[in-house]
């Protein structure tokens, strides 16, 4: 079952050959987790869409209020019966017509949700080895900020990583700064400062980012920073994790022969459940 434009149906339902999200990527989404019966970080997810629908130049429709759009998602979650947990995606595509120039300015969506094991984030000290990927650079601008439909880059990087035994690849950009992992953002802990990647360095604008980087102030003795991270950073560093709204806070533990600690994983995981 899905929810497509207010209305739940079955699964089965298919999109006409001429999407334009099919077609051309035109179209941007929202990952958001569901915790007994509440959308976590609701606002945050929320304006991130309406400003991404802005950036694409998409017409937003007057009923996408925040009301709206929360009603929408648990509309489709307690349909499902999915009780405690649940891993669901707002997608927001252009209406079919026109080849790059689209003829119609309207919009649709589609959600879809599944559940999840876990409502509590955890933070999981197995082995996750990454390595960077270098065939294709992340552009430094604010494309590739947002969750748009087109995701090449994450994808042939997946594949890459699952061809060479990893778990995951870093991504770096067009100035070879390493800018995130395949699947969310990037942090690096050196010595008593905690760093991320500045959005101006192309890395996406995530959810969850912005909550760690909040929950990172509330340690003590810890620097919360926004720094470009170059290759020869990793190498020096004493911790690194990636973060998403589904996993919340990943440790990485090696990266070539660098080996992590994942100390300060278990102390942000604590604040970021006793905040939800």
């Amino acid at each position: 079952m899905v929810n497509f434009n207010g209305t739940l149906q079955d699964t089965t339902m298919l999109l006409s050959t001429t999407n334009r999200s099919f077609l051309y990527g035109d179209g941007v989404f929202e990952t958001v987790k569901v915790v007994d019966g509440k959308v976590l970080f609701v606002e945050d997810h929320y304006f991130r869409l309406m400003s991404s629908l802005r950036i694409v130049r998409m017409k937003i429709p007057m009923i996408f209020t925040l009301e709206y759009f929360e009603a929408q998602l648990l509309s489709l979650v307690q349909a499902l019966k999915i009780e405690d947990s649940a891993r669901v995606r707002f997608t927001v595509f252009r209406n079919e017509g026109g080849y790059y120039t689209p003829t119609d300015s309207t919009v649709s969506f589609v959600i879809q949700a599944s559940a999840l094991p876990n409502k509590e984030y955890t933070c999981v000290s197995t082995k996750y080895e990454v390595d960077l990927y270098k065939d294709f650079l992340v552009t430094k601008h604010l494309l590739s900020t947002l969750k748009t439909n087109s995701k090449m880059i994450q994808i042939t990087a997946s594949i890459f990583a699952q061809e060479n035994q990893l778990d995951s690849c870093l991504l770096i950009n067009d100035s070879k700064n390493v800018v995130e992992a395949t699947n969310g953002n990037l942090f690096m802990l050196m010595g008593n400062s905690l760093i991320t990647p500045p959005v101006s360095e192309g890395c996406l604008n995530g959810i969850m980012r912005k909550q760690i980087m909040n929950l990172a102030k509330k340690i003590e003795g810890i620097e919360m920073v926004e720094l470009p991270i170059s290759p020869f950073d990793l190498q020096k560093a004493d911790g690194l994790f990636v973060t998403n709204v589904i996993q919340g806070v990943l440790p990485i533990s090696k990266y070539r022969k660098k080996e992590y600690e994942s100390t300060i994983c278990n102390q942000l995981v604590s604040l970021l459940n006793a905040s939800i």
